[in-house]
């Protein structure tokens, strides 16, 4: 299938789940995020969730991030250039939702792309190369990009791999993992 035809098929997977089951779902691939050889690094960049698009709960990997005492990295979205900025999380650091839905911080202390280790990915499908899928809007293959070669990328996903996605553009940067709650992939 190409990116479209997935972008429709799980919009409406996720659009079935209660909000129960996106609890539940979500704390298990908290667990098996437990499992990635990540977790000797210092900057990890986390999405907070989209709640009316039901994307995975990270509140349960944030606590994991804040039990190890690790840097956690925001962005906010800046839809004008298509770009995101990132910022680390801190105790002083005011979340505000956007006219997207998206929590953001408001501000704080920037951290450039070059300086994160770990980037934790929304997506809404991906295969077995790799290859993700989001809204299409292309933030995260532009942040991706800024990235040092050595980050490390991992998907988060309800679901299992496709087996392939057919219109994969050369831009397009693949995961390093994707984590779902019943399996850990590696690409």
């Amino acid at each position: 299938m190409n990116k479209d035809e997935l972008r429709f098929k799980y919009k409406a997977l996720r659009d079935n789940l209660s909000l129960d089951e996106i609890e539940t779902l979500s704390l298990d691939i908290a667990n098996q995020a437990l499992r990635l050889p990540i977790w000797d690094k210092i900057n990890y960049h986390l999405f907070l969730s989209i709640q009316n698009k039901k994307e995975i709960d990270t509140e349960y990997l944030l606590q994991i991030l804040a039990g190890k005492d690790k840097n956690v990295i925001l962005s906010k979205s800046d839809f004008k250039e298509g770009t995101l900025a990132h910022y680390l999380l801190t105790d002083n650091t005011t979340i505000k939702v956007n006219s997207y839905g998206i929590p953001e911080p408001i501000d704080g202390i920037q951290v450039m792309e070059k300086q994160l280790d770990v980037v934790f990915i929304p997506l809404l499908a991906y295969d077995k190369a790799g290859n993700r899928i989001g809204y299409g809007k292309g933030f995260y293959d532009r942040f991706l990009a800024e990235c040092r070669p050595d980050v490390i990328k991992v998907g988060l996903s309800f679901f299992p791999p496709e087996d392939s996605i057919s219109d994969v553009r050369e831009g397009d940067i693949p995961l390093d993992y994707c984590i779902t709650p019943t399996e850990l992939y590696t690409f």
